[in-house]
C-alpha cells in the first residue's frame, strides 16, 4: 500500500511544481506577446491597405489631370493660329510648348544618372522633337478636330510597340479595347474633314507624327522602368524638356529672328493681337504642357498598363476636344467642325466603351498577377514601442 501512495504524492508534487508562480507569469507573457503581435500584424495591415488606397487615387487623379491637359493643347493650339503665332516655319509655338517641362530643371541638381542614361532619354527628346513638330504643325494646317481624330491612332501605335519593343502581351480583350476606342473617333472623320489644299499634307503629317510620338510613350516607360538605369518622373520631364527647348530657342535665333517682322509681328497685327496677348497665349500653352509632360510621364510611370493605358486616354482626350470645342468655339470661331454633333455623341459613347473594356481587362490581368507577390511582399511594420512590448 506505501508504494501506490508515494506515486499519488508524487505526482501531486509535479502538479504543484506546474503549477508554480513562475510558469503561471511565463505562460501569461506568452499569451500576451502572442497577442501584442497578432494586434501589431493587423494594424500593420490595415497601414498597407491604407497607403494602397491613397496610391490608387493618387494615379486616378493625375490620370485625369492628364487627360483634361491633353484636351486643353489643340485648343490653345487654335487660339495660338487666330492670333497669328502659329507660322509652321517658325516654330515658335513650339518654343512655348516646351518651355513648360524645361522648368522641372531644379531636379537635375539633386540627381546622379550616368552619361549611358542622359544620351538615352536624349535621344528620347530628339524623336519627340520631330514627333511633335509634325503634330502641331499637321494641327495647323488640318484643324482640331481631324488632327484629334488622327492622333487618336497613338492608341494603336502604342500597343504594337509596347509589343514589339518590351514585350508586353495583350489579351484579345485589349485589343478589343485598343479598337473600340480607334473606331469610335474615325466615326467623326466624314462630319469632320473640310475640302481645302492643306488638308491632306496636315493629316499625312499627323499620321507621322503620332506614330513617333506613341514610339517615345514607350521608350520612356522602358527608361522609367524597373532596372539599373531607372531615373524618376521629374527627371526624365525635365531632360526632355530642356532639350527640346534648347533646340527651339537655337531655331528662333537662327531663323526666326531676321525674319520676325513678316512671319511673326505683321500676322500678329493682321489678327488683332497686342503682344501682352500673345505672351499670354504662348504662357498658357506653356503651362498647359508643364501640367501634361509631368502628368503623363507620371501616369506611363504608375498607371497600370503603362504605355498602352496612357495611348488609350488619349482616344478619351480627344473626345473632350470635341466637347470643349463645341462649348467654347462654336458659332464664335471656325465653322461647323467646331460644333458638336450626333456623329460626335456616337463617338463619345464608342470610346467610353472601348476605355472600359480596356480598363477593366488590364486590371482584372493585374489582380491576377499580383494578388500572390503583394502578399508575399508587404512585410508588417513593427514601431519600436511594439517590438520592445514583444
Amino acid at each position: 500500500m506505501a508504494a501506490p501512495f508515494r506515486r499519488k504524492a508524487s505526482r501531486g508534487a509535479q502538479n504543484n511544481i506546474s503549477k508554480s508562480p513562475e510558469s503561471i507569469i511565463d505562460k501569461r507573457m506568452q499569451e500576451y506577446n502572442n497577442e501584442t503581435t497578432r494586434l501589431v500584424t493587423h494594424n500593420a495591415s490595415l497601414d498597407n491597405e491604407r497607403i494602397r488606397t491613397k496610391r490608387q487615387r493618387l494615379k486616378f487623379i493625375v490620370a485625369s489631370i492628364y487627360i483634361l491637359s491633353g484636351a486643353t493643347q489643340p485648343l490653345l493650339m487654335t487660339l495660338v493660329k487666330s492670333a497669328g503665332l502659329a507660322d509652321k516655319t517658325c516654330q515658335l509655338y513650339m518654343l512655348a510648348y516646351y518651355f513648360g517641362p524645361s522648368l522641372l530643371f531644379f531636379h537635375l541638381f539633386n540627381s546622379t544618372i550616368s552619361f549611358k542614361v542622359f544620351g538615352k532619354v536624349a535621344c528620347i527628346a530628339v524623336i519627340d522633337i520631330f514627333a511633335q513638330s509634325l503634330n502641331y504643325t499637321g494641327a495647323a494646317l488640318a484643324g482640331p478636330t481631324l488632327f484629334t481624330i488622327i492622333y487618336s491612332s497613338v492608341t494603336i501605335w502604342t500597343a504594337v510597340y509596347s509589343r514589339c519593343m518590351i514585350g508586353r502581351k495583350l489579351n484579345f480583350f485589349q485589343w478589343i479595347g485598343i479598337f473600340v476606342v480607334f473606331i469610335g473617333l474615325a466615326v467623326t472623320a466624314t462630319d469632320s474633314v473640310s475640302i481645302g489644299p492643306d488638308i491632306f499634307h496636315g493629316a499625312l503629317l499627323v499620321i507621322f507624327g503620332s506614330s513617333m510620338h506613341a514610339m517615345t510613350y514607350v521608350l520612356s516607360e522602358a527608361i522609367m522602368g524597373p532596372s539599373s538605369h531607372r531615373i524618376s518622373v521629374e527627371v526624365n520631364c525635365a531632360i526632355q524638356g530642356l532639350i527640346a527647348f534648347t533646340v527651339y530657342s537655337t531655331w528662333q535665333i537662327i531663323y526666326t529672328r531676321p525674319r520676325f517682322q513678316e512671319l511673326v509681328k505683321e500676322p500678329m497685327e493682321e489678327s488683332g493681337t497686342s503682344p501682352l496677348k500673345a505672351i499670354l497665349i504662348l504662357l498658357s500653352l506653356s503651362f498647359s504642357n508643364l501640367i501634361h509632360a509631368y502628368s503623363f510621364f507620371y501616369t506611363l510611370n504608375n498607371f497600370p498598363g503603362g504605355a498602352t493605358s496612357a495611348g488609350v486616354m488619349k482616344g478619351v482626350q480627344a473626345v473632350l476636344v470635341f466637347i470643349f470645342s463645341a462649348f467654347i468655339y462654336c458659332g464664335r470661331m471656325g465653322g461647323e467642325e467646331m460644333c458638336f454633333s450626333m456623329s460626335k455623341f456616337i463617338s463619345l459613347m464608342i470610346v467610353i466603351i472601348g476605355m472600359l473594356t480596356f480598363s477593366a481587362s488590364t486590371d482584372g490581368i493585374l489582380a491576377h498577377s499580383k494578388s500572390i507577390t503583394l502578399e508575399e511582399t508587404e512585410i508588417p511594420i513593427i514601431s519600436e514601442e511594439a517590438k520592445g512590448a514583444v
